[in-house]
């Protein structure tokens, strides 16, 4: 993963909200080092998804995922996608910024590049670190390695989970230089993580993610994208690669429901359908799924 990414270390744990946690604390910590008490506040996006324990769901921008479960961890704000509104944010107290480049959950939204660059820069000039968070979004997802790769930055922390292990329960933290030694022995711990099974699994995964199979990936989303395009009742396509989200003429729940009636899993997000399929699906399969789509959509 370090080879592929240009990370130092890894702190390998369970799940995406794990190392949210992970890349949370090692934020604090690098901040509380160098500057002392005052610098925690950690920002993220408004429609962000980050996690369901407590730290990662703090720093979740969407109320609907907050009900019944405050009061959260202090110093966790959220802000619109935009240099001034991250600014405002930060009020000199901010020791990270965390973004999905491509959000899944309030839509399978990709962020604007202009904006991550100058919020890149901004995190540079100000020595706030900025975490990508690439649960969703990474291991091949659009096309490259991670996501972030598209909008040429390079985050100080990155966390991945989901598609590294396979279908096993795997997530990992990425420390890149700034943050190479800012956790020690005791600052931070995982029962099972780094297991030799769904570490064996994660062997294959990173092993397949070579450069000519991202590259069939990203062919494979080009066809699927026009091709969803062209359907009757299918609206503003969004996302990279295989991650794409659309909106529909009728309501999203019952086009999930009745295509999964028919053999089509789809997931919602909001007011809006989400695909993700496998990396391996052929071409065949997608006609398929695009198929049961178009019929009940004309229903």
């Amino acid at each position: 993963m370090c080879e592929k990414s240009g990370a130092k270390r890894v702190f390998f744990g369970n799940s995406g909200a794990e190392v949210n946690e992970c890349a949370f604390k090692a934020a604090r910590k690098y901040s509380f080092a160098k500057y002392g008490k005052g610098r925690a506040r950690i920002i993220s996006l408004n429609g962000s998804f980050h996690g369901r324990t407590l730290f990662a769901l703090s720093a979740t921008g969407q109320d609907r995922y907050h009900k019944y479960f405050d009061p959260f961890v202090p110093e966790t704000v959220n802000a619109e996608a935009n240099i001034k509104a991250i600014e405002r944010a930060a009020e000199n107290k901010a020791c990270a910024v965390v973004i999905e480049c491509v959000q899944g959950e309030s839509g399978v939204n990709a962020l604007d590049k202009a904006f991550v660059k100058e919020l890149a820069e901004y995190c540079r000039k100000n020595d706030v670190l900025l975490i990508c968070d690439e649960v969703q979004c990474g291991n091949g997802r659009t096309g490259k390695f991670f996501a972030y790769e598209h909008y040429g930055i390079v985050p100080d922390l990155v966390t991945t989970a989901k598609g590294i292990g396979g279908g096993l329960p795997l997530g990992a933290c990425l420390f890149f230089d700034k943050t190479e030694n800012v956790l020690g022995v005791g600052d931070h711990g995982s029962t099972f993580g780094g297991n030799p099974v769904a570490c064996a699994g994660a062997c294959n995964v990173v092993e397949r993610l070579t450069e000519e199979f991202l590259l069939e990936v990203t062919g494979k989303a080009e066809y699927l994208r026009a091709k969803l395009a062209k359907i009757d009742g299918v609206k503003n396509v969004s996302g990279i690669g295989l991650m794409l989200g659309f909106e529909a003429d009728k309501p999203v729940k019952e086009v999930a429901a009745e295509c999964l009636d028919r053999g089509l899993l789809l997931l919602t997000a909001n007011t809006r359908l989400r695909l993700l399929p496998p990396l391996t699906v052929t071409k065949t399969e997608m006609d398929e799924g695009l198929a049961i789509l178009r019929g009940v959509l004309a229903n």
